[in-house]
């Protein structure tokens, strides 16, 4: 759809995908995908999976890939909990106490990390760590303004407003924590995209440089600002949250618009990227054998 002119498709190697709105939506692969992920893996390529989902781990999202049919790996994942652990094992005391206004699984997921995690409004909490809950009760949020109020930090897994499913939206954990700052006068810090912290870790683990990056998803506020934060080109899928006309008046425009992750392999074989160029070569190969 929308042209990139400037930006050299041909290069890209490292693919950061959002999962929800972006590569499916509940148990549905969206169109184009399954596509796009094989040419990648095919190729040579890099894919690494960047959620702000907080609501289940890393096992549950590589199972789900499986069951949509489409080969993951573990290491390609890279979520809104993994950054959070980063993020507090960086700026924060190993002696902080959190309470958790998240799913189970969130919570496992910190406390094998090695953060003391507590599920009622303790005296000696020092911060409240929120999470896209799906398990979310009135008096989670009741406890969560219970310690804002005596003065706990407030802090977040991702700021995304509503999470895209077959019907529409849910509220997401920005939804969540404005729900709990109008209570308690407060607002948290977010840690999730659209900080940089992920395509960071992303860029150290495959060794890609940021010009040959490119970040893939639905929201502008997170996805996309998510890129231009680390100074990569980024392509904003329609498939989500976001439209045409809400990239042509966002403050973090995206580098290219595309109707879904099929067009964008369209657009990266008509830019003679490497990756695709691999696949064509071994498919002209296999059928000249």
């Amino acid at each position: 759809m929308k042209g990139c002119e400037g930006v050299d498709l041909g290069r890209k190697r490292l693919f950061l995908l959002d999962l929800d709105g972006t590569v499916y939506l509940e148990e549905t692969l969206l169109p184009g995908a399954a596509a796009f992920l094989s040419c990648v893996r095919r190729g040579g390529g890099a894919i690494r999976y960047l959620t702000n989902n907080s609501s289940r781990g890393v096992d549950a999202g590589l199972e789900k890939m499986h069951r949509l049919g489409v080969p993951a790996e573990r290491e390609e994942f890279l979520t809104a909990v993994e950054a959070t652990v980063y993020y507090l094992k960086k700026t924060r005391s190993p002696g902080d106490i959190y309470y958790a206004v998240g799913t189970a699984s969130f919570c496992r997921q910190l406390r094998a990390a090695g953060f003391d995690i507590r599920e009622t409004p303790d005296e000696d909490v020092t911060a409240v760590l929120v999470g896209f809950d799906t398990e979310l009760t009135y008096q989670k949020v009741e406890n969560a303004c219970r310690l804002l109020a005596r003065g706990a930090d407030f802090l977040a897994t991702n700021p995304d407003w509503a999470c895209p499913t077959l019907f529409g939206f849910v509220p997401d954990c920005g939804a969540i924590c404005e729900f709990i700052a109008r209570g308690a006068g407060r607002s948290p810090k977010f840690i999730g995209k659209p900080d940089s912290t992920m395509i960071r870790l992303a860029l150290e683990q495959t060794g890609c440089k940021p010009e040959e990056t490119l970040m893939v998803g639905d929201r502008l506020y997170t996805d996309i600002a998510c890129g231009v934060n680390a100074g990569v080109d980024t392509v904003l899928v329609l498939t989500g949250e976001a439209t045409v006309q809400d990239a042509a008046k966002s403050e973090t425009p995206p580098t290219l618009v595309c109707r879904d992750l099929g067009e964008l392999l369209i657009r990266l074989e008509e830019a003679g990227n490497d990756v695709v160029k691999a696949v064509k070569t071994r498919e002209h190969r296999e059928g000249s054998d």
